[in-house]
């Protein structure tokens, strides 16, 4: 399951939350948000003749994934506690600097880390 960057689990929708007419994002605004970040990424990594997170090796992710001390502390009680690889921890830098990069922030946070390891559900439903 490593090998895998994200791993989802979707409920079955209920019809009121079909039904509610909260307005969410467009799918324009998600195109637009999508874009920009496609961008960011494309420009980052010119000199590295990589164009997207998904392309970064490891001595990518040292330069262009670091994380402070609170990130650490989040990615070390994962790694405890769910018993991951260094291939996921290299997967999870990579998918929160994506999130990062939606959000056009310009460092990956505590928040990008949290949602990055939520899209690691099969690494905790599946943990011995």
């Amino acid at each position: 399951m490593d090998r895998i960057d994200l791993h989802i689990e979707v409920a079955p929708i209920k019809f009121n939350d079909m039904a509610d007419p909260v307005k969410k994002e467009s799918s324009k605004s998600i195109k637009e948000r999508v874009n920009r970040a496609r961008r960011i990424q494309i420009d980052r990594y010119k000199a590295d003749g990589i164009y997207f997170n998904s392309q970064l090796k490891p001595k990518h992710i040292i330069t262009y994934c670091t994380v402070g001390s609170k990130e650490k502390q989040l990615l070390k009680q994962a790694f405890e506690k769910y018993n991951l690889s260094a291939r996921a921890y290299n997967r999870i830098l990579k998918v929160a600097r994506t999130i990062a990069d939606l959000d056009d922030a310009a460092g990956i946070s505590v928040c990008h880390i949290a949602e990055a390891l939520q899209h690691r559900c099969l690494d905790r439903k599946y943990t011995i």
